[in-house]
């Protein structure tokens, strides 16, 4: 009997420990995003609760999750449910994730948005909640736009160029939308512009997107993107005794000409299904 009474009371406290011992934080790399880009949530897990434990899906229940309101306290319902493998935390060490909010939640209305994150441990049946976060989602200035066609689904797509005025800078944004049936395919930044010169924009013959942008004193940013909304090109250029500009040939092909060619800033690779642990595939450093 005292050894019965003895294990329930070790199992009690662990069990106490866990609870209070838990520790989850959020955090967003800025506070305003454009409609439809990437919201970014870093998310820390902090295990002090004196022994390993392991995060995995238990039924329908997700082992994390958001909860997100919007104007007037109106809940936002997810787009779908998460999913992430089971996540082994060694005791007294802290895991970090970056979740793309954009992906599960319709969040593309302009507003201000409340996240809180939790996590959910299966052993105790208990959720843990980080504080709660808060992001605006506001619009952009247009300052170029294109529809082409797409021969792969006979349909057109909408490429759109925007700026957006930060306290310290100024960015680039693009958009890859079909207007007809209301989807956006993409929005990200290309990166910093410099407000003194308008971006340049060309279409090639496969209907793909070419931006040439400066984006420092004597630096320029050229990027591809295509029908999908993918990346396919993001390179810098410098000035040297010529200035690089965006040409189109007889052919219809779109090139550089002018200035030196920089390392490229990101690979071109395929668009992946986002996890808990992805950042969007193959996008500019965030600003």
């Amino acid at each position: 009997m005292f050894r019965s009474v003895l294990l329930f009371a070790v199992l009690f406290c662990t069990a106490l420990a866990a609870r209070a011992q838990i520790q989850v934080d959020l955090k967003f790399s800025r506070l305003q995003y454009i409609a439809y880009e990437p919201v970014l949530a870093t998310v820390t897990i902090t295990n002090l609760a004196g022994r390993d434990i392991d995060l995995h899906d238990d039924g329908d229940q997700s082992w994390y999750g958001f909860e997100i309101t919007g104007d007037h306290d109106r809940l936002i319902a997810p787009n779908r449910r998460p999913q992430e493998g089971p996540l082994h935390i060694a005791a007294g060490t802290s895991v970090t994730r970056k979740i793309n909010l954009t992906d599960l939640f319709p969040i593309g209305d302009l507003g201000v948005y409340h996240v809180r994150a939790n996590v959910f441990f299966a052993d105790l049946n208990k959720f843990f909640y980080a504080r709660a976060k808060v992001f605006e989602v506001t619009s952009a200035r247009p300052i170029w736009q294109r529809t082409v066609g797409d021969p792969a689904s006979d349909g057109v797509r909408t490429y759109s160029l925007m700026t957006n005025r930060f306290p310290d800078h100024t960015s680039l944004y693009v958009r890859v939308e079909d207007k007809q049936n209301s989807l956006v395919y993409a929005t990200y930044s290309l990166g910093r512009v410099i407000a003194f010169d308008e971006p340049h924009a060309e279409v090639d013959r496969d209907n793909h997107l070419h931006v040439l942008q400066c984006s420092a004193p004597r630096v320029w940013s050229y990027s591809v993107i295509g029908l999908d909304g993918r990346l396919l090109k993001h390179e810098t250029y410098a000035q040297t005794r010529s200035m690089p500009q965006l040409r189109r040939a007889d052919d219809g092909a779109v090139a550089v000409h002018g200035g030196a060619r920089d390392l490229p800033i990101a690979p071109v690779a395929g668009r992946a299904p986002a996890k808990l642990s992805d950042r969007p595939a193959n996008l500019p450093p965030e600003d």
